[in-house]
């Protein structure tokens, strides 16, 4: 083989390889949306960081589908129309291309969010749930699969709730290992009313910075201000606030956020942070205080008055949880050669 072929065939061979690297590296991402060439651009970033031209992407058909899908394999409950997620997929092809023109011609329109109220984890207390539509529940999946990589790519590591390939198990062993680490003095607290209160000028300030395309701002603004509905009550507005329940609701979270996140990374605090509950790790009790002044400072400085850490955030001495912590990962990695987990 010639020097010249050769030459072609390692190229070839070294472009095949960083084409299956990059779709590795973004394995989670819904590849009808993100081809290789948009993941490229993604990771060098683009220029003046902003993207513009998604909403085409948003209503793609293969893209409704997907989100559909989503919807599906989360099932849940009708909305305020009564249609159930069954009842769109006896309708699937006709109901996607009527979402798919009605945000071509910018005539959607989400309906309001049926609010339930469910008992609150370890507490006598109830919290809200939104329920949307099955159809805005349809194109939130759609509009989450084009907008989340770009948010995602510059999240900060410490925060683990509702993001790929994170979860509380990976919030819990970072956790174990500051422990270990020896920082023993823990601000245990979290955000009271937190997605109920996020305020919508400044959210989409923040989502203004990523994305330039208008009516992907608008659509992101119309589920914000759709109201929700109850049944007592009838229709509420919604002048802030981001529904839980919502497909788009997590990662509206936690772009908001996002500074709050890298405002303590950038001091050196180990946080971690899974959606409105966190916890702050130090090595000395004055550390944990100057910690939890600092969020306080923010949350003022953000200008969110409801944004109260809840029941008293609590600064504690997590020394005795080490010995808790080695205990658990003893028994993980037992579990592991028992069953063969070389991971």
């Amino acid at each position: 083989m010639s020097e010249e072929n050769l030459s072609a065939v390692t190229s070839e061979k070294e472009s095949k390889q960083d084409k299956e690297a990059l779709r590795a590296r973004w394995a989670w991402v819904e590849h009808r949306v993100w081809t290789d060439s948009m993941l490229r651009s993604l990771e060098r970033g683009i220029k003046g960081g902003k993207w513009y031209a998604l909403i085409d992407k948003v209503y793609e058909l293969k893209n409704l589908q997907s989100g559909f899908w989503r919807v599906w394999r989360n099932a849940g409950s009708a909305g305020i129309d009564g249609q159930s997620v069954k009842s769109f997929e006896a309708k699937e092809e006709q109901q996607l291309q009527q979402l798919a023109e009605e945000l071509r011609t910018e005539s959607y329109r989400p309906a309001a969010v049926k609010r339930v109220w469910i008992p609150k984890a370890g507490s006598q207390e109830k919290r809200p749930l939104g329920i949307p539509v099955v159809r805005d529940r349809v194109v939130q999946a759609a509009l989450r699969n084009v907008i989340e990589p770009i948010f995602e790519r510059d999240f900060a590591a410490q925060s683990y709730g509702f993001r790929p390939g994170r979860g509380s198990r990976e919030a819990l062993r970072r956790v174990e290992e500051l422990l270990k680490e020896g920082n023993y003095w823990v601000v245990d607290a979290d955000i009271k009313g937190y997605f109920d209160n996020i305020p919508h000028h400044k959210l989409m300030e923040k989502i203004g910075k990523k994305i330039s395309d208008g009516r992907v701002l608008k659509l992101l603004e119309s589920y914000l201000q759709a109201g929700v509905m109850e049944t007592e009550k009838g229709w509420e507005a919604t002048p802030e606030g981001t529904p839980q329940g919502g497909v788009i609701s997590p990662l509206l979270a936690n772009i908001y956020l996002d500074d709050l996140d890298w405002e303590l990374a950038r001091v050196g605090l180990q946080m971690v942070r899974y959606a409105d509950d966190f916890v702050v790790l130090c090595r000395r009790e004055e550390e944990a205080i100057k910690a939890l002044e600092r969020i306080r400072r923010w949350m003022e400085q953000e200008g969110v008055g409801k944004f109260v850490c809840g029941s008293q955030p609590e600064i504690k001495d997590g020394s005795d949880e080490v010995e808790r912590a080695n205990a658990r990962s003893e028994r993980r990695e037992e579990a592991g050669a028992r069953f063969g987990d070389n991971r």
